[in-house]
Parts: structure tokens; sequence; C-alpha cells
């Protein structure tokens, strides 16, 4: 059993009794804390009561499904959430992630995947709250990102970000004016796991420039190096 210094605990949402029972043993024997819900009110009611470091959902439930939890939870909380969906549909995902998913995995899955997913998403919260090396802060135009405090300003005021998108944010300001690789991204803050899925990283990048920019269709801060990455530069 790998042991945590601090035990992590993992909310998992599943109606199906054999998927739920399979991922708790699996979560616990990784050495993670686990809670369970098998509708969405009751994980509502799990997100209020223990607060979990991570949720896994199932998109699939009875009542309230996974899109609406998503939406909730994202209403009063950035716990990062990753989700499970059986049908994998572009569209399903994109709507996920809009709605504030950090992470998706399609079933059926291979559980050493997800616990390799499930650990670089924890990986990225960790990091989130972890103090930049070589500056307290950078500041580029009205934005500023504070990494002492894993915070992110605009024009004086914080800007509410998930652990993911705070990490994208914070990587690309640490090479602000230079373009950043796609892959690079993905591996810096989903980790290896993640690699090459454009897809997810073009979905999060669009999710901040609704947050960053003043006209999001037609960004200053955030830019696109098609084919190639991302970079964020002043815009004067």
């Amino acid at each position: 059993m790998r042991g945590h210094s601090q035990r992590v605990k993992i909310l998992v949402v599943d109606d199906d009794p054999q998927l739920l029972l399979l991922l708790v043993r699996n979560l616990q024997w990784e050495g993670y804390e686990v809670l369970t819900a098998d509708d969405g009110e009751q994980a509502l009611g799990q997100v209020e009561a223990n607060l979990p470091d991570l949720i896994l959902l199932d998109v699939i439930l009875p009542g309230l499904d996974g899109f609406q939890v998503c939406q909730r939870v994202r209403e009063f909380s950035v716990v990062p959430i990753m989700c499970m969906t059986a049908r994998g549909h572009d569209q399903e995902k994109d709507r996920l992630l809009e709605l504030g998913a950090d992470d998706y995995m399609t079933k059926p899955f291979d559980m050493s995947e997800l616990l390799t997913r499930i650990h670089a998403v924890l990986h990225t919260q960790l990091m989130s709250h972890t103090p930049g090396k070589a500056s307290s802060s950078t500041t580029i135009g009205d934005l500023t990102v504070n990494y002492a405090r894993a915070q992110v300003m605009m024009a004086g005021r914080e800007v509410p970000l998930t652990p993911v998108e705070y990490r994208l944010v914070a990587c690309l300001a640490q090479h602000a004016g230079r373009i950043v690789p796609q892959d690079f991204l993905l591996e810096q803050v989903w980790g290896k796991a993640q690699g090459g899925d454009h897809h997810l990283l073009q979905v999060h990048i669009n999710r901040l420039r609704r947050k960053l920019e003043p006209d999001p269709a037609r960004p200053r801060y955030l830019l696109t190096k098609h084919g190639i990455g991302y970079l964020l530069i002043n815009p004067v």
C-alpha cells in the first residue's frame, strides 16, 4: 500500500455498485481516503460536508447528472473534478470542461491509467500552492501572478481559478513573451498521462480567456501560435 504523508480525500461518485467498489478498493490501496456517493444530491452533500481533495465523477447519474453536479460544485469550490464518461463524444467532453471539469476518462478505462491521471491532477493541485522559485510574482500589463499565494489578479481584482487553470496561467507567466509548446504545457500542467491531448489544452485556454481577457474573442494577453503553442504577452 502506498501511503501519503497527509491523507488525501477522494470522493467517488458512481451509481454502478461494482465499479464503485472496484474504484474504492484501488484508491484505498494507493493510500487515499475514499468517500462515496451514488447520485448527484449525495455527491453535493459529501462535497459540502467533507471537503474532498478531488472528485471522481460519473456523468450518467440518477437525479442530478454529472453536468449538473459539476456546475453546482463550481459555484462554491475549485476542488479538482475528474469526470468518467461512457460515451466519450467530443461535445460531451467539451461541455464538461466548459462547466469546470479538470480532466476526463472514457469508460471502459485502464485502472493504472486512471490512477496515473488522478496523481497528475492532485500533483497540479499541490503545485498550485507551491511558491515560484525565481520570483514571487510576475506582472504582465494589468495581469499579476503571485506564486507564493497561488493567486492571479487582473487590474487589482482576484480572478477565481481552478488549480489546473492557475497552473496553466502560471506556467505561461513564467515564460512570458515566449511561445510555450503545447506538449510542454500539457506535461507541466496535467503530467505525462495527458501528452498529445491538444484539444483538452485548447478548451482550458478558451476558459482562461473568458476569465482574463476583456474581449475573449479578440485576446490581447493569451495568444495562440497555431500548431505550435501559446504565449502570454503584455498587450501594450
